[in-house]
């Protein structure tokens, strides 16, 4: 049977709302069950006679309150029943020094406990396989001094766009082919490397295969994921986009920022997995690992200001050493480019998304750093079953080693893709060897362009020739490797296979209110770090009300001619003119957060409404203070009406 749209949708809804309802029953069905398990074997850890009996204890509680205790051992030793929802800060970097200690030895093993506790129950993970296939993406633009943001362009292209659609003049716009015809595969469990030298087009394959594509661009093609196409789930929270663009609130720290992005994503299929792990393991008897325990649990309740998985990302990217620094921007000291790039990194792996499309991620860092981060992202992948494509430009031999497939563009083409063991011999069919003291990075960006391409020709009983990017696109089809890629295309994903928590229909990771909480939350914090401009505010206000008071003194007025009128009605219009553009100096405050609203809006963290309500709702108290100085300061003294009722 096929699963469309609709049928995921029901699953999942069916799945959350039996869980959560607490009616788990051995014979009910469960997108996590494998029928294939029958047999279960009980864990041979030592139990110690108190761990044991709290241990029985936690058996007997209900499904939903299971899920929300665990038995954590604490700093001094014995264990303790802990609620996971309310983890302190010691609780949790007691837990993380005990399963990653050291984020380059221990990260692997830690991964391994997790999967192992997993398999033995026979829960499949959910994996997602991409495919593209024909793709071409072109782009219209003016060139040269037709191109410039100015007023005479934008008022001229506005008259010459209406003479266009009424067909009287062709649009002068040029038209730029970014990709030509790409096919390709990105399979589960496997890390692709995309490189290419700039202006190849890997940008746009990321965006296309993670369906942000700008709607100004002209697509054809088809891309899916597992056999079901961009319209049938939400592509956004599926998989995440990392861009190589920093963007993000100068004032706020690294932990806030990663916590915020947690807060926003969710928890995905976590709380369900969970609850069926937990199930399979009670009716087998098993007693798992209490420290995994807790962190998966802790990982699978979502709504938290701050999770174990904000602690573990900011380990395993080396950001905990910079974790309470602000992140800083061009007038705020913060961190350092590199950090601030791995922060961009994290602010999308607390998130539940099973496919990651990384755009340079390595800018900035060292290559050291750059290894560390990589590596940790191969070990997700691999034990996980996670699907990555990185682009990377200039990759070290040892972080290039990493990776089980390569993705090779130039010119908007595909020149090779396939397993990163058979790309040297593919050039070397064509006349092309990599020197042996040569990065096989460098030599794959080099020896499509003109300008390098010379220095790896082997073949000196032929003359040279430029061989453009189409030629090595064309040889390649003929190459084993790439014929067997297009076999695999020519067969279509079975759509049978794909596991109904592989894809998301839901459009935000949380509800509404869960949202406008985060929100508000956000914006509170920004309002206490730029207090110092509220502070000002009212400052500047006293101070022109004091003038104002002076200026309207009212034994200089009379209130029995036209003239005093007059004077009255400038003392009301300008107190309410100087009380209307006192906000004026939080106008630059808002147009310099826009851009990761715009950011944070199109990963779907968030509506807009969401983001506005609080930024409106919590300065409604500023507004009142603000009246209420200079109503306090300059009512009475100018002779206004003392009546309270005006």
């Amino acid at each position: 049977m096929v699963m469309e749209g609709g049928d995921i949708i029901k699953a999942s809804n069916s799945l959350r709302g039996s869980l959560r309802a607490g009616s788990l029953r051995a014979g009910s069905s469960s997108i996590w069950r494998n029928s294939a398990v029958d047999v279960f074997s009980r864990s041979s850890r030592d139990e110690d006679d108190e761990e044991a009996l709290k241990w029985a204890a936690l058996e007997k509680l209900p499904t939903v309150a299971r899920l929300r205790k665990g038995i954590l051992t604490g700093s001094q030793g014995g264990a303790n029943e802990v609620d996971v929802d309310n983890l302190g800060w010691q609780e949790k970097r007691t837990l993380l020094e005990r399963l990653v200690k050291v984020a380059e030895e221990d990260n692997e093993r830690f991964l391994l406990k997790l999967k192992n506790r997993i398999d033995r129950v026979g829960i499949d993970l959910p994996t997602i396989e991409v495919r593209y296939e024909n793709l071409n993406i072109e782009a219209e633009a003016f060139v040269g001094t037709s191109a410039l943001p100015s007023v005479l362009n934008f008022i001229t292209s506005i008259f010459e766009n209406f003479l266009i659609d009424m067909g009287v003049l062709s649009s002068r716009k040029k038209k730029l082919t970014i990709l030509k015809d790409v096919s390709g595969i990105v399979k589960p469990g496997r890390m692709t490397l995309l490189l290419g030298p700039p202006s190849s087009g890997k940008t746009t394959l990321l965006l296309a295969l993670a369906g942000k594509l700008s709607p100004d661009l002209k697509f054809s093609g088809s891309v899916t994921y597992n056999g079901h196409t961009m319209k049938e789930f939400v592509p956004q929270r599926t998989a995440a986009y990392i861009s190589q663009h920093d963007l993000h609130l100068g004032e706020i720290t690294v932990r806030e920022t990663l916590a915020f992005s947690a807060r926003c994503q969710g928890v995905g299929t976590r709380y369900d997995m969970l609850a069926e792990l937990s199930r399979r393991e009670k009716e087998a008897n098993i007693k798992p690992d209490p420290d995994i325990d807790v962190f998966m649990k802790a990982v699978a309740t979502e709504g938290q200001e701050a999770s174990v998985i904000t602690d573990y990302i900011l380990k395993i990217l080396g950001l905990d050493v910079c974790a309470d620094t602000m992140v800083g921007n061009e007038m705020l000291r913060g961190i350092s480019g590199g950090q601030r790039k791995r922060v961009t990194t994290g602010e999308m792996l607390v998130g539940p998304a099973r496919a990651l499309f990384m755009d340079e991620i390595s800018t900035g860092l060292d290559s050291s750093t750059t290894f560390q981060i990589v590596n940790s992202l191969r070990q997700t992948v691999h034990i996980l079953n996670g699907t990555a494509v990185i682009s990377l430009l200039q990759p070290a031999p040892e972080t290039y080693d990493l990776f089980d497939d390569i993705i090779l563009l130039s010119d908007g083409v595909i020149v090779y893709q396939g397993p990163r063991e058979h790309v040297v011999s593919f050039f070397e069919s064509m006349g092309f060897r990599c020197p042996e003291r040569k990065g096989v990075a460098d030599f794959l960006q080099e020896v499509t362009s003109k300008k390098d391409q010379m220095q790896y020709w082997v073949r000196k009983d032929q003359p040279y020739r430029f061989i453009t990017a189409n030629e090595f696109a064309e040889a390649f089809q003929s190459f084993h490797v790439g014929m067997k890629l297009g076999d695999e295309l020519g067969t279509p994903f079975d759509k049978t296979k794909s596991h109904p928590a592989s894809l998301t229909t839901q459009k935000y990771g949380v509800g509404k209110w869960e949202l406008l909480k985060a929100c508000i939350a956000r914006e509170f914090l920004l309002m206490k770090r730029n207090s110092f401009v509220y502070i000002f505010k009212c400052m500047q206000l006293t101070v022109m009300a004091l003038i104002t008071m002076t200026l309207f003194f009212r034994t200089e007025m009379h209130k029995d001619s036209v003239q005093g009128g007059r004077i009255y009605m400038g003392a009301l219009f300008f107190g309410m003119t100087m009380v209307m553009f006192n906000g004026m100096s939080e106008l630059s405050m808002t147009i310099s957060k826009l851009p990761v609203f715009y950011k944070q809006r199109d990963l779907l963290f968030f509506p807009s409404w969401a983001y506005a309500l609080p930024s409106w709702i919590l300065k409604i108290p500023i507004t009142f203070l603000e009246v209420s100085i200079w109503v306090f300061i300059t009512y009475y003294v100018i002779g206004f009406d003392p009546n309270a009722e005006r």
